[in-house]
């Protein structure tokens, strides 16, 4: 900043040498270092909204390989689920069978007593 306030004070001899207002060359001054500062303030704003845009994709890309892994995670908790219904669907169909077939058993032996 102070490199660039040099290289601008030579040419403020100029400018305060054609004023015809009544604009001292302190209050020239004074505008030259609140325009500088507002330079400064509109390139750091630039740089953190860069900054911020670039955190913002990388949080997205976070958020989408979260939302893949959870939806395969959902996928496979589904397949799973069902494969244990199914199994508890055998296993009941199973069950039933082995009572109608003990039932039929205690009725065969009760014809014979």
């Amino acid at each position: 900043m102070h490199s660039r306030a040099k290289a601008v004070f030579p040419a403020k001899s100029l400018y305060t040498a054609n004023m015809s207002s009544g604009v001292s060359v302190d209050e020239f001054q004074a505008l030259e270092q609140k325009v500088l500062r507002a330079v400064e303030i509109v390139k750091r704003e630039r740089e953190a909204r860069a900054a911020a845009e670039t955190e913002i994709a990388t949080l997205r890309e976070q958020l989408a390989a979260q939302a893949k892994a959870s939806q395969s995670q959902l996928e496979a908790t589904l397949r799973e689920k069902a494969a244990a219904e199914s199994q508890v669907a055998t296993l009941n169909q199973d069950r039933e069978e082995v009572r109608q077939r003990v039932e039929k058993m205690l009725q065969q032996m009760d014809e014979l007593v």
